[in-house]
């Protein structure tokens, strides 16, 4: 049997975008090797993607893979989930859940992240101010995310910065004992925080799914876990890790930056082209087909793994005109497939949209920043990197 093409290696880590334009321009789907030596089939072209994320024939749900990559072991009480989950489980659970991102709840939170947003703007401004580098993700990308998610879930602020190390240790699957030691964390830390919201309940987004679960019997234990473990952290990955990408791709194009800083009626338009541009997420969550589909003239048996590569499609030249630009003006950036498509569209788009668009409006303040630029040579930047998703660790900033 000949070996798979193995694309993720250490020429993907260091340029992923390259590597996925590249595999496009060969063929809409291929069949590759992950890393752990797995087959999956890797779908590379905006139409095949945007079908693909739609078709209720593709399942999130294990119970349909044929032995396949799954993904790393998750205990019951994080893995019943909405990214797991098909259909009629997943409609009731995203039901339960949805009140908390509404785009009215959303609204309501602005004043609240624009505080913060200007609180851990000062204190960045302040270390810029006396000459000093400043980490942008440590002080002011992290640590904004996880304020906003962790007020609506009522997270003690103690227990915050434990939570968002122990995603980001399972994301990056660089030493599965650390990964196991971070999953077990989480877990211990959902089953108390459950237990106290349902000792002493509150006007927050877990108390309102833990009496669900306890009052109408809606969603089992596993799932009401698995929801926290959700929000708290995709609401933290997600946003932290596109602003760092965000603010770095528009350091390293001056004059859309400067276009931006002089019209700021610019910024929703920026938001969604840096959503297309410089989301750190690579492909979307694996699925499995639960009959033979057939994307780009490729048939794809049942039970197989699929992988939709959203930063190949998000480049794609057949959709967008020059793509590999960063172009802030960009007509019509919203089609971009930064949040998903269909069924599994993200919930928590019109909060990550609040979030994204103030802290850029916040960052590009010339007051309070008259400018930035990188501390280091773009070489000497720290990425985290799989086939899943590209993240700056840190981006050291100076004036």
């Amino acid at each position: 049997m000949t070996a798979l093409p193995q694309p993720f290696d250490e020429s993907f880590r260091a340029m992923p975008h390259a590597v996925c334009n590249k595999l496009r321009d060969e063929g809409a789907v291929h069949q590759v090797a992950l890393p752990d030596g797995s087959a999956v089939w890797l779908v590379t072209r905006d139409q095949d993607v945007r079908a693909g994320l739609a078709d209720a024939r593709l399942s999130v749900n294990k119970a349909h893979s044929n032995g396949g990559y799954q993904g790393f072991s998750l205990p019951p009480a994080l893995d019943a989930n909405l990214l797991n989950l098909d259909h009629d489980d997943h409609i009731r659970l995203r039901r339960l859940v949805a009140q908390g991102f509404t785009p009215r709840r959303a609204e309501a939170m602005r004043a609240g992240i624009q505080a913060v947003a200007d609180r851990l703007a000062d204190g960045l401004a302040r270390r810029l101010d006396n000459g000093e580098a400043a980490d942008l993700v440590r002080e002011f990308t992290t640590p904004l995310p996880l304020t906003v998610v962790g007020d609506l879930l009522a997270v003690p602020e103690a227990d915050r910065q434990p939570f968002a190390s122990w995603v980001t240790t399972m994301l990056a699957m660089e030493s599965p004992q650390q990964v196991g030691e971070a999953i077990g964390a989480m877990h211990d830390f959902l089953r108390r925080l459950v237990a106290e919201r349902r000792s002493a309940p509150g006007d927050d987004l877990l108390s309102a799914l833990v009496a669900a679960r306890d009052e109408g019997d809606r969603l089992s234990e596993d799932e009401l876990c698995s929801l926290a473990f959700l929000v708290l952290g995709a609401g933290i990955e997600n946003v932290q890790h596109l602003l760092s990408a965000g603010i770095l791709a528009l350091l390293r194009h001056p004059r859309q930056l400067e276009a931006l800083r002089g019209d700021p009626s610019l910024l929703p338009e920026a938001v969604e082209e840096l959503m297309r541009y410089a989301h750190p997420n690579l492909t979307a969550i694996r699925r499995f087909p639960t009959e033979p589909v057939e994307y780009g003239g490729v048939r794809i048996p049942a039970g197989d793994t699929v992988l939709f590569c959203l930063a190949s499609a998000n480049r794609d030249p057949e959709r967008y005109e020059a793509p590999d630009r960063l172009d802030i003006r960009r007509p019509a950036g919203g089609a971009h497939l930064a949040f998903g498509q269909g069924m599994h569209y993200c919930l928590g788009a019109p909060l990550a949209r609040m979030e994204i668009g103030l802290a850029l409006e916040t960052l590009l303040d010339r007051d309070r920043f008259p400018s930035l630029r990188p501390a280091v040579e773009p070489d000497e930047l720290r990425w985290q990197t799989s086939f899943r998703s590209h993240a700056l660790r840190e981006l050291p900033l100076t004036r």
